[in-house]
This record gives structure tokens, sequence and C-alpha cells, in this order.
């Protein structure tokens, strides 16, 4: 029997045959993404540097747009990188359930098969997503470096802020996989989710601009807190809010629970209706 060790600790052989399976098809995802392209994965850097770049000298040059209304003091480059610390927490998200619905209907040939893991497709899935925002925020210090130097300490939680979003969006992601198979319209909606959540949440204003009567709403987002929680521990230096973990956390453990309940009670019918 073969010794399996997942940070130190013994793994059962059947769960350290998951993760390398796991890890295998998520190295193909991403390069098979880029494969082809003169640049190849390069295209992950390259992409979120350029869309910084133009948001500086749109929003910083042109428009001389003001985070915070009143503020004459707003140093170059704070926009942008407020900005696309709203725009990295929603394209992780948006990237996610967009893909989902068609995680299972476009990997037929793991259906059929009887003995593959399906529940690894939408681990998979994110992982591929959590690649591509890991890089855009590599580019993001980068970024901050030049502008302001050294970030605060406080980055260093990036990883516990961003977790109840990655545990949420997994839970979406068996969710809306395993209701894609049986409902094909799923993907047209998420896509109008997507769309819609860009605008309502705190991506391109702040969360102070929000008039009272719009906070309830606004904290009912999946997005919010974790966008105003990235900004805190990356941009601010601050302590996130403590909500994100007193009340997100948990029901994003539980809504995972629930997803992947919902998987695994009709992943047999998969190859019945592919």
């Amino acid at each position: 029997m073969l010794n399996y060790q997942f940070f130190g600790f013994k793994i059962s052989e059947r769960f350290g045959k998951k993760i390398e399976l796991t890890k295998s098809l998520t190295k193909r995802e991403i390069i098979t993404r880029y494969k082809g392209s003169i640049l190849g994965v390069f295209w992950s850097f390259l992409t979120p540097l350029m869309m910084l770049a133009v948001y500086s000298f749109v929003f910083g040059d042109i428009l001389q747009v003001k985070w915070h209304a009143g503020q004459d003091n707003q140093q170059p480059g704070q926009f942008a990188l407020l900005l696309f610390c709203g725009l990295m927490v929603f394209s992780l998200f948006s990237e996610c359930i967009n893909r989902a619905p068609s995680i299972i209907t476009s990997n037929v040939n793991y259906v059929k098969k009887v003995v593959f893991p399906l529940e690894i497709l939408p681990v998979v899935s994110l992982l591929s997503s959590l690649f591509n925002f890991l890089v855009s925020f590599l580019v993001w210090v980068i970024v901050y470096i030049i502008f302001f130097g050294i970030p605060p300490l406080t980055i260093l939680l990036m990883p516990l802020v961003i977790l109840p979003l990655i545990l949420l969006l997994n839970g979406f992601s068996y969710l809306l996989s395993a209701i894609g198979v049986f409902v094909k319209d799923v993907g047209q909606v998420t896509g109008l989710i997507s769309t819609a959540l860009m605008f309502l949440s705190p991506v391109f204003y702040p969360l102070s601009s929000l008039p009272s009567n719009y906070l309830y709403f606004a904290y009912i987002n999946p997005l919010t807190l974790p966008i105003e929680a990235l900004r805190s521990v990356a941009f601010y230096g601050q302590l996130p809010d403590e909500s994100i973990f007193i009340f997100y956390l948990p029901i994003a453990i539980l809504f995972n629970i629930f997803g992947y309940y919902i998987f695994s009670k009709t992943k047999k019918a998969f190859a019945d209706v592919i």
C-alpha cells in the first residue's frame, strides 16, 4: 500500500490518489487554457497588469475619480488599486459560478468512467480560478510596492479573509454543476446573476458611499464582506470586519456541505441524463 501524506499528515491511499489526480487535472487545465498562444501562461500575469495600467490611467489621470467624495489628497494609483481589489474578488466569483453549470456536461468522458471520482471536477475548476486570482493578487502587490512601498503586514491575512469565499464557491460549484446536468438554463441564469452582482457589489465604489437603508441588501450580497476584507488587510492595513468570521465563515461551511450533499446524491444519475 502506498504511503500518502498531506502537509505532513498520513492520509488514506484513496484520498491520496484523489489529491494527486486533482493536482494533475488542475495543472493540465491551467496549461490547456493558454496552450497554443505565443506567450502561454505568461498571459495570466500580463492580463491583470494591463488592466491595472488601464484603470490607473482612465480613473486616475483622465477622470481623476476620488474613492471618497471630497478627498483631495488621493495618491496616484489609489483608486485603481482599491478598484482592482473588488474586481479580483468578483472575477474569482464570476469565473467559478459561470463555469460550474457545464463542469459535468463538458467532461462526459469522465462521467462514463465508473471508477472516476466526479466530485473532484468542481474542485479542479475552483483551483484553476484561484490560480488566476493569485496571479492577479501578485500583480496588485507589485503595483502597490511601486506606488506606496512595502505593503502593510496585514496583507499576510489575505488567505484567511479569502478562505470563506473559497468555501462558499466550492459549495456553489458542487450545487450548480449538479443542477446544470438536469437544467440546461442554469448557465444563462448564472451569467445574468454575475453581471448584476458586479454593479450591486462594492467593486466600483466604497461600501460607505451607500445610503444606510441599502446596507442590509449590501451585506446579504456574498461578495461584499470578502471585497471589504481584502481592501482592509491589503491596502488600508486594518484588520478585517469580524463579521466575515462570525457569520460568513459558518454559512460558507454549511453551504459547502450542502452543495456537496446535493452533488453526491445526484451524481449517480449523471450518466443516464448525459
